[in-house]
């Protein structure tokens, strides 16, 4: 493989998901991890015992991340950014008007106005801006999106998302329940997968919702309820509970007018129901590859951009709607 065909990536960001990126990503012939931003020491020491395992240099590291886009820019050709929520926008906009193709972690920002300023600088740079949802990139849910869209279902009528686990006790005192770093508790965390694999699978817009939302006496919510309508008049119901006993699960159930779609949140397994059978039963897909694998076909040309920013500005706007519902009790608040 000449150097020519290798992608030179940064990591912004060295925490535990990293860490999993990283192991998978660093034997690639494919691919060059070229720096690292880490503030923390700690972290930083795990990832570089990961090289040090494989037998490979450490790579440097620049603990501030704007120093780090502005040092080593010319020796990357993108950066995987896995860092606290409220960093996604502004790491995501400066990398990719430096030049670099970002793969960035879910969820993809805080609100619309982030996200609608992220489509245009991925617009104004044209550079590639992939977010790392496995539910978008699962073939399954890709799969399941096709059907929906080929009109093979007819018209999609109701949408039921449920996930559940036991997140409020596994995330006390980590930046997850810090709200000005989160943006969210439970529903904006792995509740986030639920949102945008619902806002993928519907495919158009929600123009009124309703939310309750629980802390449980922490400063972020745990429990979650909401209620939707789609532009078509579908309707959606999401239910998230942070607080379930140890366990981490979910189910996405899609009622169309001609069969039925079960998935779940990340997208882990697909069956259908058609008009005339008795039964759910398992649709056959392509094997599930790791995000940094379908970044590299999306960049390449192999295949389509499966998780673009437009479907993360849908779960902001659904995401800002759910906020602001719950700050009114339930009241439905409409989206332009």
């Amino acid at each position: 493989m000449t150097q020519e065909n290798i992608v030179r990536v940064g990591f912004i960001g060295c925490g535990g998901m990293a860490r999993h990126h990283i192991a998978s990503m660093i034997q690639r012939r494919d691919t060059q991890i070229s720096a690292i931003c880490e503030p923390s020491a700690d972290a930083y020491a795990a990832a570089a015992n990961l090289f040090k395992l494989a037998g490979l240099p450490v790579p440097p590291n620049e603990p501030d991340w704007k120093k780090f886009v502005s040092t080593y820019a010319k020796q990357m050709d993108a950066v995987f950014i896995v860092t606290p929520h409220a960093l996604h926008f502004e790491q995501a906009k400066l990398c990719m008007e430096t030049g670099l193709d970002v793969l960035l972690e879910k969820p993809m920002v805080m609100n619309a106005l982030e996200a609608t300023a992220l489509i245009e600088t991925r617009d104004r740079t044209g550079r590639l801006l992939v977010v790392a949802f496995q539910g978008s990139l699962s073939p399954q849910v890709r799969a399941a999106v096709e059907l929906l869209r080929s009109g093979k279902l007819g018209s999609i009528l109701n949408i039921n998302a449920m996930c559940w686990q036991n997140w409020g006790q596994l995330t006390v005192n980590t930046w997850r329940q810090e709200p000005a770093l989160s943006g969210g508790g439970f529903l904006f965390d792995t509740g986030a997968h639920m949102l945008n694999t619902v806002a993928d699978l519907a495919g158009e817009d929600f123009v009124e919702v309703a939310a309750w939302m629980e802390n449980e006496n922490h400063p972020v919510d745990i429990r979650a309820v909401a209620m939707a309508r789609l532009a078509s008049g579908g309707m959606v119901t999401f239910n998230g509970c942070g607080s379930a006993i140890p366990s981490c699960h979910s189910d996405i159930r899609v009622f169309c007018s001609k069969g039925i779609i079960r998935t779940g949140i990340w997208g882990e397994y697909l069956e259908l129901q058609r008009h005339g059978a008795k039964r759910l039963t398992k649709v056959k897909a392509v094997q599930s590859m790791h995000v940094w694998e379908q970044f590299l076909n999306v960049r390449s040309g192999v295949t389509p951009n499966p998780s673009p920013p437009e479907v993360g500005l849908r779960m902001a706007r659904l995401w800002d709607a759910i906020k602001a519902s719950a700050e009114l009790n339930g009241n439905p608040v409409k989206l332009s």
